[in-house]
């Protein structure tokens, strides 16, 4: 393990916004702590809609959605007119009806944030996820449970990060496919490369994210 030239130009960003990225990761947690069921629901959502496409196109589509009632209540059909504005929306319409579905009670309430906590472990949370959320593997549980304060131990692995990870030599190559043993296996990697330069991996993960979009976004 060592630290390339490439690590050296993206600690420089990391010290001019380390004060920024850290008040994100606050600002992830307050979600959190203060956050209703509705809230967390929302945030759990907008990951289904990330993959392959733009995160702020998948935000705006959830902020519109919950403002027109149409994330607690809307069918496939009402969902997908929102949907222009992010790839394969009319499987993710159906994910996000889907998922309200699971999430709430007898009595038609959402209970999200309730359900989580339930589940004291971040890896056990992740997991449940993967293997009950149709539309979510690895990157996107990581992805939520980042966005909602918990991402210091686990990574997101998008082709984005895993470019970055290549440069940094903390992998030899970016992989075709990404199967759940290998994403785990590049995560155990990630984390030890993070201990060895000291900045914690949801830092590094908006770190890497400022450096390619150039904002501190979600």
């Amino acid at each position: 393990m060592k630290k390339n030239e490439y690590f050296y130009e993206i600690e420089k960003i990391y010290k001019e916004k380390q004060k920024d990225i850290e008040k994100r990761l606050r600002e992830f947690k307050e979600i959190w702590e203060r956050g209703s069921n509705e809230d967390i629901h929302a945030e759990l959502s907008f990951c289904i809609l990330t993959p392959q496409s733009k995160a702020v196109n998948a935000w705006k589509a959830i902020t519109t959605l919950r403002e027109n009632g149409l994330l607690f209540n809307g069918s496939a059909e009402d969902i997908v007119e929102y949907l222009n504005i992010v790839r394969f929306k009319n499987n993710k319409a159906k994910y996000l009806v889907a998922l309200r579905e699971q999430m709430q009670n007898e009595k038609g309430e959402i209970i999200t944030k309730d359900f989580f906590n339930s589940i004291t472990d971040v890896k056990e949370k992740r997991e449940w996820i993967v293997k009950n959320i149709k539309g979510m593997a690895y990157k996107e549980a990581g992805h939520f449970l980042r966005n909602v304060g918990f991402g210091k131990e686990i990574a997101i692995l998008d082709r984005h990060i895993l470019k970055n990870l290549v440069k940094l030599e903390v992998i030899e190559d970016v992989p075709k496919s990404l199967t759940p043993k290998l994403y785990l296996e590049i995560e155990e990697k990630m984390k030890a490369y993070c201990k060895f330069i000291s900045i914690p991996m949801d830092s590094l993960d908006l770190l890497l994210w400022y450096k390619e979009a150039g904002e501190i976004f979600k």
